[in-house]
């Protein structure tokens, strides 16, 4: 187990030791759970009532943080304890990467019951779990990770440094029907493929369906929550995140450093702009061409005009009452 002194840890995070600069910690921890051996960080201030019962030997902190009470932790002062914090994990994560053992690639079942196709291609440094099927074609980087029970159907394209959780499925056909005469539907071939790009990290469960036409793209940086679907044709665009249990319609385009909220919809063939945030259970249905904005409500519209309406409909509630 590897353990790393309060002054490692400052070096590390570009952080100020106050107090024991050679007391040892071997694990990050929640700072409600914060025990002796370990490291928590302080941010917000919901939390302060957990810093006079954590044990933890090391607290990471903001630099103008003072205390109510004395703590006995040892503090590191730094600019942004959220930015301290994930440069430590990061640390710690890098030590468990480094104990992975991924299956070196062939064209055949694996010992794990793995498939990997003839013409997949793998790179270097890629760790692949049980269960996990690539299909023919397929080109995934170096460094990445895909956890069990992923699904790559044939000739989707995957970048450096991707992370694909448990369960997604990366390729699938997009929902292409058109009606008959008698009422039926006939299926539209999905000739297209999925191309995700660098550094990319896709939640449990989710699925991005393969375009219909040409390709359905997930740019560099992007995160993806569990539980979403991205229909066919859709793009991406750089360093956009997106929580858990939203869905993006087919041919919609979303710009870069986008935050889309839990539970939030967009429709197909829309365009949101660079910078939007839209807010938890948002639903979407026309263009967002204004950079910058924040979204909220059914149809949505901007955050501080949906307040001021719901201002006025909980007035109107107390009035009928």
């Amino acid at each position: 187990m590897v353990s790393l002194t309060a002054k490692e840890i400052a070096e590390r995070i570009g952080g100020t030791v106050e107090g024991d600069p050679q007391v040892r910690v071997s694990a990050p921890a929640r700072i409600e759970y914060g025990r002796p051996g370990t490291v928590c960080f302080y941010a917000n201030p919901k939390y302060e009532s957990y810093l006079d019962s954590c044990k933890a030997d090391i607290i990471i902190v903001g630099r103008d943080f003072e205390p109510k009470q004395p703590l006995t932790a040892t503090l590191i002062r730094v600019d942004d304890p959220y930015k301290g914090v994930t440069l430590l994990l990061e640390f710690f994560d890098s030590l468990k990467k480094n104990k992975l053992r991924g299956n070196r690639f062939s064209a055949r079942w694996l010992d794990y019951r793995n498939h990997i196709a003839v013409s997949a291609r793998i790179g270097r440094g890629t760790h692949i779990f049980p269960q996990v099927h690539i299909g023919r074609k397929v080109r995934i980087g170096s460094n990445c990770i895909i956890y069990p029970g992923v699904r790559i159907y044939h000739d989707c394209e995957i970048g450096d440094n991707c992370i694909i959780h448990a369960n997604a499925v990366i390729g699938a056909d997009g929902f292409g029907f058109t009606k008959m005469e008698d009422g039926t539907y006939r299926k539209i071939p999905q000739t297209g493929n999925v191309v995700i790009g660098n550094n990319v990290e896709i939640g449990a469960g989710t699925t991005v369906d393969r375009a219909m036409m040409g390709s359905t793209v997930i740019r560099d940086g992007v995160k993806i929550d569990n539980l979403c679907q991205i229909a066919h044709n859709v793009e991406i665009g750089e360093n956009t995140v997106i929580s858990a249990q939203c869905g993006i319609a087919g041919s919609t385009r979303i710009g870069r450093n986008c935050i889309i909220a839990g539970q939030s919809g967009v429709a197909d063939h829309v365009t949101v702009a660079d910078n939007t945030t839209i807010a938890a259970r948002t639903g979407v249905a026309g263009n967002v061409k204004k950079e910058g904005g924040t979204l909220l409500g059914f149809p949505a519209i901007d955050y501080w005009d949906y307040m001021r309406a719901y201002a006025v409909f909980k007035q109107s509630g107390k009035k009928k009452q």
